[in-house]
């Protein structure tokens, strides 16, 4: 089942996020971050935060079976400046280690296509680590493709590419 999120499940998507990260990024972002920078505890704090903000222009969904959350992601409206109000953005999505390839994420996208459909917007952008070939590939799949652009992630001194996906109205 995918449902919005709450402020209970922030210890939950915190852990996924951060050992989501350290089993995807471990080749390429530097292990002191993951392991001393990127704490469940503080990502709880984040979220736990995130979630008291009344204002959001993005929403948090989790993926839950058998009262484990095992996924969630974070959509929304398109924050890249060259895009206008029709695009949506897929912000992230993560998948506990323990539960990907069982199609978990295909449903999270499939719910942001939903999403994105209902809200009359016309294409969905997503950014991914150009060394994260796993979640490329997950992506064309999906039906999302390059589209040329790309920016450093600063943090990580690290390039990102962006993937769009258009939709079609039947």
């Amino acid at each position: 089942m995918i449902r919005k999120a709450t402020i209970n499940d922030c210890s939950r998507i915190a852990e996924i996020q951060v050992f989501g990260w350290r089993c995807s990024y471990k080749d390429f972002i530097s292990l002191d971050y993951l392991y001393n920078k990127m704490t469940v505890k503080n990502r709880e704090e984040k979220f736990i935060e995130y979630f008291g903000v009344n204002e959001k222009t993005d929403e948090t969904y989790v993926y839950e079976e058998d009262y484990i959350v095992k996924g969630f992601m974070t959509i929304g409206n398109c924050r890249d400046d060259d895009k206008d109000h029709n695009t949506f953005e897929l912000w992230g999505i993560y998948i506990d280690p323990l539960f990907q390839r069982q199609h978990m994420g295909a449903r999270l996208v499939d719910y942001c296509v939903s999403e994105a459909v209902k809200r009359n917007k016309k294409e969905i952008v997503l950014w991914v680590f150009e060394k994260n070939k796993d979640s490329i590939e997950f992506y064309k799949k999906m039906g999302f493709l390059p589209d040329g652009k790309s920016r450093i992630y600063e943090t990580f001194n690290e390039k990102g590419i962006r993937f769009n996906r258009k939709l079609s109205f039947l």
